[in-house]
């Protein structure tokens, strides 16, 4: 016995040893998980408007669009090349078409018949340079390229506010899953309490096995729509991170609820439509993207004008042991005459899409009044069935209480109860579908007038 003591001893001092440890890496693991991201609906807009993948693709669209101007600002800047070459060649003297002059009796300097001169190694080593002086249509390609990155960049609201509105539309989903499984929760709880009544009735000798046979349906059945409750707010979650463009194992914490959430009266109708039209991105992106077309219609024209510019080279030339400096220099002028009518073509080409895109911009001008005046009457229509349906709720729960009191005095069997339970788990959806309708109804009309990032 004493000396299995000490073996004992050993053996508890390593299991206290290996529970510290063991105690030490669950807290580190714990210390280590990052806190769950908080995040309201107006955050859930903002930050999907600001990093999805949609709006950071428009902003790479930009930088192509300002690296075109710098393209076309490179015709109207100064051209500098330097071109050394060295040639090695040979020349049939029958191809100058000539030959020189030789006194009478001599022997002619070229072979009439042609002749082989050289290999001749030349060397050209020259630097040139031209500037243009003037050239309209340059300068329009300046301007248009100008115009197309401010057409783009409103592309980038656009994406950014359709990245919200999705994000946004997603976040409600969320709120409504979190609804539905706190209300199958509160039904599971209401079963399990009836199911309890049913058998204490059958113990005390008032009641009947068929009561709580219903009662361990009515759990069985509430249960389950925890179960399918539970897989919806575990799927909103994940589609939330994806339209968030997180990290899909990322924590997130919804701040709001569907009860918590606002459902204060709108704006007036006028008001509402005023701000979309001077707030919506796409009218504003429609606006430049008709600039830009004006600016490829005057860069057609401006190719009828002249355009003048300055030239010149410098450099040394010759064998290498002599080289002789020689230059170049001028003026030239370009005037366009006639090209086939294609400049003319290009126009009413580019004249007819102007006017396209002006008329899917009055098009655009109607569908945004549209969208503000239908969103406006579907959270006027949502407000109405909220309040409708808390009624509904509120008399569903009188009805559970009042069937409960019967089922618990004995006066009636559970059937009742299930009964009015049943129509008060219809109501509690009810409630959260005219909830989730009139949330769904505020990010509609923030969209329509392109104020989804300003939500709150």
């Amino acid at each position: 016995m004493n000396a299995t003591l000490p073996k004992v001893i050993r053996l508890g001092g390593a299991l206290a040893l290996i529970a510290a440890l063991l105690a030490f890496f669950v807290r580190a693991s714990e210390a280590q998980t990052p806190a769950p991201r908080r995040l309201t609906l107006g955050d859930a807009a903002r930050l999907a408007a600001s990093q999805t993948a949609g709006v950071q693709s428009a902003q790479l669209h930009v930088e192509q669009a300002q690296s075109r101007v710098t393209q076309s600002k490179s015709a109207l800047l100064p051209q500098v090349e330097l071109s050394p070459g060295w040639a090695n060649h040979t020349v049939n003297s029958a191809s100058f078409g000539f030959n020189f002059p030789t006194p009478a009796g001599e022997k002619p300097l070229l072979d009439p018949a042609g002749q082989i001169i050289g290999p001749v190694g030349q060397w050209d080593v020259r630097g040139q340079i031209s500037q243009t002086l003037f050239d309209p249509a340059a300068t329009q390609r300046v301007r248009a390229a100008r115009a197309g990155v401010n057409a783009v960049s409103a592309d980038v609201a656009t994406a950014a506010e359709l990245a919200a509105t999705n994000a946004a539309a997603v976040y409600v989903r969320a709120l409504r899953s979190d609804a539905v499984l706190q209300a199958r929760t509160a039904d599971s709880t209401l079963a399990s309490d009836l199911l309890g009544i049913a058998r204490d009735q059958v113990e005390a000798g008032v009641g009947v096995a068929l009561d709580v046979t219903r009662a361990q349906s009515q759990l069985a059945t509430a249960h389950a729509q925890i179960l399918v409750a539970r897989n919806d707010r575990d799927r909103t979650r994940l589609e939330l991170r994806r339209a968030l463009n997180v990290a899909l194992d990322t924590p997130l914490e919804l701040a709001d609820s569907l009860t918590s959430m606002s459902t204060a009266d709108a704006v007036a109708e006028e008001t509402a439509v005023d701000l979309a039209m001077r707030g919506r991105p796409d009218l504003k992106a429609a606006a430049l993207q008709l600039e830009a077309a004006k600016q490829q219609v005057a860069v057609t024209r401006a190719t009828r004008l002249p355009k003048v510019g300055v030239f010149g080279n410098d450099g040394q030339t010759g064998f290498a042991s002599n080289l002789l400096n020689t230059y170049t220099y001028g003026i030239q002028v370009s005037i366009p005459i006639y090209e086939g009518g294609r400049r003319g073509a290009v126009a009413q080409e580019q004249e007819a899409a102007a006017r396209d895109i002006e008329v899917r911009q009055r098009d655009l001008r109607q569908q945004v009044a549209v969208d503000v005046r239908g969103a406006m009457l579907d959270l006027n229509s949502a407000r109405e069935q909220v309040s409708a349906a808390r009624e509904r709720q509120r008399l569903a729960e009188t009805e559970v209480q009042q069937a409960r009191e019967r089922f618990r005095a004995g006066v009636a069997g559970n059937a009742d109860v299930i009964t009015a339970s049943q129509s008060l788990n219809a109501a509690r959806t009810g409630v959260i579908d005219a909830l989730t309708a009139y949330q769904a109804a505020r990010v509609a009309l923030a969209r329509a007038e392109g104020a989804v990032t300003q939500l709150r």
